[in-house]
């Protein structure tokens, strides 16, 4: 059912009362609360708490102060509560919060009067290699003759990376330095990366997290999921190579990572959900069934001209599958830990997530609409990743952005 509101929503506008993603910000008193986005304004969830109209079940404290994380922690019956007091209030033609211009006045806010934030304080990052295609592709520059190996198709690979490093989308991304090896032979060489990327994925936030050697079965994963958010890994190629082995990767990955503002719930993309790829058989703690992901057009550009555009679907790996996985050792998820799916790539090179893959390590550039030609980005070269999504009743459900701007490298005159 199409819902309509009494707020000035765009009818394109990707942020609908479908919608409704969570965020952060700071409000023109100097405070930090917890807001949704609802077309080009956001709802202050704190300030609808203290006047009474939003009650969570099983807490009497406000929990919209700051970040997300504490909202996250609560789980699925306050998520709930949440957005039905959300619809109730927002849609016609309900009166309460339209018709108290004094509490409208505090409680609904242009966007443009408040300052963004990072939706939640990362306290963990860790991100997989759930991409099929992805992994087949990059393999195959490497092992032409063994492009997958042999645990791939038996678990969801992952890496544990650098939260402090986690950026909100729009700040500016420094071109690390860093040791390569330009060919097989000789001693590494010293500077700045001249294999800069870029890796379109999709990260979940998690809510409520687990106990420290309790596993999370895979049939209640999603209960500790609070939503979705753009994620861009980026990524030194070049230094990425040479320091990989045998401990995975370390500098070419930790310098930089951006997110995007806007946290989209499960329940908004619930008309979206889809099965995932057929899969080999797997172990019992990671067999599941049904509808496991989520049909989430997505794309990626540089400086305007398209170069990524894929699909969330095509992730071998689900959502659940990586939470049972993450946690099947005794490992505890905590609120606000982000877990990224990796680069996500599809079936056609328009649908390879990276320019790793979409020029062959560089070797095949694409021209961009101005002419010029990348094989990997370049100084002042701006990354921007999208996910939209339409709904059957013409309802969208949109990510924002997750934008950043390559800057050069420091420079380090002590080093000669």
């Amino acid at each position: 059912m199409t819902l309509f509101s009494w707020l000035a929503i765009p009818s394109d506008s990707p942020f609908s009362l479908a919608n409704l993603p969570y965020g952060s910000v700071v409000t023109p008193q100097g405070e930090q609360h917890a807001v949704v986005r609802v077309g080009d304004q956001v709802v202050d969830l704190w300030q609808l708490c203290e006047a009474g109209l939003l009650r969570l079940p099983g807490t009497r404290a406000n929990p919209f102060l700051g970040p997300l994380n504490a909202f996250a922690a609560l789980g699925k019956p306050a998520w709930e509560a949440t957005r039905q007091t959300l619809l109730e209030l927002l849609a016609e033609p309900q009166p309460r919060l339209r018709e108290d211009a004094a509490l409208r006045q505090r409680v609904v806010l242009p966007l443009q009067q408040v300052q963004v934030c990072l939706p939640v304080q990362v306290g963990d990052y860790t991100d997989f290699y759930s991409s099929r295609e992805h992994a087949s592709n990059v393999g195959a520059m490497f092992r032409p003759e063994n492009p997958l190996l042999p645990n791939w198709l038996h678990l969801p690979v992952a890496y544990h990376g650098r939260a402090s490093s986690i950026v909100l989308s729009g700040t500016p991304i420094r071109r690390p330095l860093g040791q390569m090896r330009p060919g097989n032979e000789g001693p590494p060489q010293f500077g700045p990366t001249q294999a800069l990327d870029y890796e379109l994925e999709l990260a979940a936030v998690i809510g409520p997290g687990n106990a420290l050697g309790e596993p999370i079965p895979i049939e209640r994963a999603e209960e500790h999921l609070f939503g979705l958010i753009l994620f861009n890994d980026w990524s030194a190629r070049d230094i990425q190579a040479w320091e990989y082995q045998p401990l995975g990767p370390f500098l070419g990955k930790n310098f930089a990572s951006t997110i995007s503002p806007w946290v989209v719930p499960l329940a908004a993309l619930e008309p979206l959900r889809c099965p995932g790829p057929p899969q080999e058989p797997v172990l019992p703690y990671l067999r599941q069934s049904g509808a496991t992901t989520f049909d989430l057009p997505l794309e990626a550009y540089v400086n305007g001209t398209r170069t990524t555009q894929t699909n969330f679907r095509y992730l071998y790996w689900s959502l659940r599958q990586q939470i049972a996985h993450h946690t099947i050792g005794g490992c505890n998820l905590r609120p606000g830990d982000l877990l990224a799916s990796g680069t996500i790539s599809g079936p056609t090179p328009e649908s390879q997530g990276c320019l790793l893959e979409r020029t062959r390590r560089g070797t095949q550039p694409l021209t961009l609409a101005d002419g010029s030609q990348r094989g990997y980005l370049q100084d002042g070269d701006e990354v921007t990743l999208t996910g939209n999504a339409t709904l059957p009743d013409g309802q969208r459900i949109g990510f924002g952005e997750a934008s950043g701007k390559v800057i050069p490298a420091p420079s380090l005159g002590y080093l000669g």
